[in-house]
């Protein structure tokens, strides 16, 4: 029997080396490095075991002409949740290997659960390696659906017995949660490591492409927000998902990181509710305070997540500053465009903000990524400067620069029409953006402008 070897491994970005180094020189990071012992038998024997029942591995590899493959896309499983469906574009592709990440307690379990409880038809195996069947069974019912007889839960952290299991249950979906608790008998460490990491997901890896049967993981977060284990957990799935949000609000946002099946722009947004997560078609119903006639320091913004547009409730509130050093606070908003915008009112507009607090924050707890709100953050901080409300009805969208001007922006069309879907009457847009656009198919009106100051004016009068 061959003598296993040993290897090191970057825990941060995957990187390989044949002996041990202080920093690695693909991450630049210190003492990331990680022993492992690269095993001649792992469970990969198992996984072919698993698979090859389906389909055989006599149709070897060959080269084949460019012209003879087929571009017909592949048949998608229907995981009957509009949100999924879209960021994972279109649903499960047969064979593929996705990767669901997120905080601890954000919903990674209930989300996985109550999607495979509605899809009725196919033989699902859930895998659980963090909690019993009993705490699964609790969840099935506060989430209303245990009508589903094809889910079969195995609580097992054995790599191979999952694969036995596997063999004789036959499914159609298999859900592993957690990767970090897998573990296998050939690689001496404990669970959740480098090494058992990296192996269980090569060994699942092969699984699902000689099975062509779909398998999800579910993998936590570390505290610096990016997904635990080696970097290479990443690099070996075909999807790779992420479900973020704050605990402390209702609104949970599925984006997706990495897809070879698809695009990493769409984005999927659920509601956390007492009987499970609910799907939100509509978020900017959500997202916008129905009534806030006669208060000054919010204006609305039309942003795009995504492939998809919203409108965003900005709010601003300017006080004078109570130490010598004014403050300056953003929640869901970048601080330093925030600077950046608050040194441009000053230097272009003329209001003196120098000796005054600016808080700001973004309604909902979400954070907002998109250009476009600079012009409504602008709004909001002057609003809330002089004390004078934005008359209801008004929204925007727009890019500020350094000199005042107001930038052009992307998907002008669709913000116009989410802003028009909602029943607001006038929006307010760069006056670049209505080259080759019609203004007679929209019955809001339109409000062209360059300049900052010819926004406000627009605002204020």
């Amino acid at each position: 029997m061959a003598k296993d070897k040993i290897a090191y491994v970057c825990s941060n970005c995957g990187q390989e080396s044949s002996k041990w180094i202080g920093k690695c020189p693909a991450c630049g990071q210190w003492n990331t490095f990680k022993e492992i012992r690269v095993s001649n038998d792992t469970g990969t024997n198992a996984a072919k075991a698993a698979g090859m029942t389906m389909r055989q591995a006599q149709d070897k590899n060959r080269p084949m002409r460019l012209r003879d493959i087929s571009s017909k896309d592949e048949p998608r499983i229907d995981t009957n949740d509009s949100e999924l469906n879209r960021v994972l574009g279109g649903g499960l592709v047969p064979g593929s290997i996705i990767l669901l990440g997120g905080e601890p307690g954000i919903g990674k379990s209930t989300l996985t659960l109550q999607t495979v409880l509605r899809m009725t038809g196919k033989n699902i195996l859930y895998v659980s390696g963090e909690e019993s069947a009993h705490q699964l069974k609790m969840r099935s019912e506060r989430i209303e659906h245990t009508d589903n007889d094809n889910i079969m839960i195995l609580c097992e952290t054995s790599l191979e017995n999952i694969f036995a299991h596997i063999k004789d249950v036959k499914p159609d979906l298999v859900i592993i949660d957690s990767i970090q608790t897998i573990a296998t008998e050939d690689v001496e460490s404990s669970p959740g490591s480098v090494s058992q990491v990296r192996e269980c997901a090569s060994a699942l890896l092969r699984f699902a492409k000689t099975s062509t049967i779909p398998v999800i993981l579910i993998g936590h977060i570390n505290k610096e927000g990016t997904l635990a284990g080696p970097k290479i957990l990443e690099h070996i799935v075909d999807t790779v998902i992420q479900f973020e949000g704050d605990q402390h609000y209702m609104y949970r946002i599925l984006r997706s990181i990495k897809n070879r099946f698809g695009s990493t722009s769409e984005l999927g947004i659920y509601e956390m509710q007492q009987n499970g997560l609910r799907q939100v078609s509509n978020p900017s119903e959500l997202l916008l305070t129905q009534d806030h006639e006669g208060l000054s320091g919010i204006a609305i913004s039309s942003a795009i997540e995504g492939v998809r547009p919203f409108l965003v409730e900005t709010q601003a509130l300017v006080s004078s500053a109570a130490y010598g050093t004014p403050q300056r606070s953003a929640t869901g908003f970048d601080q330093r465009r925030l600077n950046m915008l608050l040194a441009v009112l000053e230097k272009r507009v003329g209001f003196k903000l120098m000796q005054k607090d600016v808080f700001l924050n973004i309604a909902g707890g979400l954070r907002v990524t998109d250009l476009a709100m600079d012009l409504s953050v602008i709004a909001a901080v002057l609003s809330s400067n002089v004390d004078t409300p934005i008359e209801q009805g008004w929204c925007m969208a727009g890019e500020v620069g350094l000199s005042g001007e107001v930038r052009p922006v992307s998907r002008i069309e669709q913000r116009i029409g989410e802003a028009e879907k909602l029943g607001f009457s006038h929006v307010i847009i760069p006056r670049y953006n209505l080259q080759g656009m019609g203004r007679k198919k929209f019955d809001i009106q339109l409000h062209p402008v360059r300049k900052v100051e010819e926004a406000l004016r627009e605002l204020f009068g």
